[in-house]
């Protein structure tokens, strides 16, 4: 199987399901953005030497792919029967896990700097582009239907690696830079 096709090169895309739409319709645009931030994770999985924050970034790599299939899949598309649902359930586990990492943590008393060791950094990077995805996605939602869920799972993840950077720095030892509003 070849992985060009040139189907793409007057600026359409097809959708999951049928359909062309242009590459810069707001549906690409959001799951490309789910898709960078997915990558983004992976970037911080292979910086990272901790098993317990790569099966979790595993699993969320997983779900963020469900979750760009989803927004490829416009609502009453039939392709759509066979993706699995996004579970609500995931963003309740990402609460959970986020709790136990900051239970670990010292309290969080000021904006801390994003960055610290390698794999820290690449979590914060991949919070950032987490939280442009799911800016994306809530325009994408401002004009067709989406799943709520998507929403949700996208804001309880930025946090989650968020807390994911501050626990792969302190397991290192790394302390975290406070921002100093009059430096």
């Amino acid at each position: 199987m070849k992985i060009y096709t040139k189907s793409g090169d007057g600026g359409e895309t097809g959708l999951f399901g049928g359909g062309r739409v242009r590459k810069s319709d707001a549906r690409v645009e959001a799951y490309g953005e789910v898709d960078e931030a997915n990558a983004a994770v992976g970037a911080a999985r292979a910086a990272l030497a901790d098993p317990e924050l790569d099966a979790e970034l595993a699993r969320i790599q997983s779900e963020l792919f469900t979750i760009g299939a989803e927004l490829a899949s416009p609502h009453g598309a039939r392709a759509r029967s066979a993706l699995p649902a996004i579970d609500p359930a995931w963003a309740v586990r990402l609460e959970q896990q986020m709790d136990r990492w900051d239970a670990q943590l010292p309290e969080l008393r000021a904006f801390v700097m994003p960055g610290g060791t390698p794999g820290a950094s690449a979590l914060h990077l991949a919070r950032c582009v987490c939280r442009r995805a799911e800016r994306r996605v809530v325009s994408l939602a401002a004009q067709a239907e989406v799943d709520a869920n998507a929403l949700v799972y996208l804001n309880r993840l930025s946090d989650v690696l968020f807390v994911a950077a501050r626990l792969a720095n302190h397991r290192a030892g790394h302390s975290e830079t406070a921002w100093n509003p009059r430096a």
